[in-house]
């Protein structure tokens, strides 16, 4: 007996709908979540304290005095930035030499080149720019990071600072530009996972435009354009036309 065109219709809109039922459950959980939680707090927003201001009355150093002193010669300076380090000024300076790519971290008031950021320094800025007064949990120093990990695509090497808080969270402290480069706290650890299961992106996490998710979105427009086609070839008034021009 041959097969109806309503029962192939309704076999793959079965299937298509098993294979997609997964994927639209996390795509549906992720929008709860990304709807419901207040960004401000899976970006750590209310844990930031505001760093006080630096003086304007303070004296600067040149800062051209300061690459005249650097092992390499300056051909171009990308940025120059005065960030306060511990209540001090000092200027962070990215600048190019024969090709290539060269930090400077120097006192904005002596001029004095100095070292990256050490792992008491680091603490101290952590505790700084956090509000209240959390007891250290532990520090790490992070040279690489994987494309999966909490603080990616941001300054290495870095500190990673964690207090003892209900939040767990950790602040990253880039060694070479001396500041808090991020925060990262459950709610963004929760968020972040969602969002690589909502991008399907099982490498980067980040990137919209994967292969993958453009298959399941085809796919997924076609299992809901054969729902409407199902519907429409399992109506009453599609079943009455047919039994009439039998």
């Amino acid at each position: 007996m041959a097969r109806s065109k309503h029962y192939y219709i309704r076999r793959t809109h079965r299937y298509m709908g098993v294979f997609l039922g997964v994927q639209f459950l996390f795509w549906t959980i992720g929008g709860l979540y990304f709807s419901w939680t207040d960004i401000d707090e899976i970006h750590g927003d209310f844990q930031h304290k505001s760093i006080p201001h630096l003086s304007a009355k303070l004296n600067f150093a040149s800062p051209s005095g300061i690459l005249q002193n650097a092992s390499n010669k300056a051909d171009f300076i990308n940025s120059i930035q005065v960030i306060n380090i511990l209540k001090k000024p000092f200027y962070s300076i990215i600048y190019t030499s024969s090709g290539k790519e060269f930090k400077i971290l120097a006192d904005a008031q002596t001029g004095e080149i100095r070292k990256p950021i050490t792992k008491e320094e680091a603490v101290n800025i952590a505790a700084e720019s956090f509000n209240g007064k959390p007891s250290l949990k532990s520090v790490e120093y992070l040279t690489t990071t994987s494309g999966h990990h909490e603080y990616r695509k941001k300054p290495l090497p870095a500190w990673a600072v964690t207090f003892n808080h209900p939040t767990s969270t950790t602040i990253y402290v880039s060694s070479e530009f001396g500041k808090v480069e991020s925060f990262r706290n459950n709610k963004w650890r929760i968020f972040d996972f969602l969002w690589m299961m909502h991008t399907m992106d099982y490498k980067q996490r980040d990137n919209m435009n994967n292969w993958l998710l453009r298959t399941f979105s085809i796919v997924g427009l076609l299992t809901i354009l054969s729902g409407f086609l199902l519907f429409w070839s399992s109506s009453k008034w599609r079943r009455k036309k047919r039994v009439r021009e039998l």
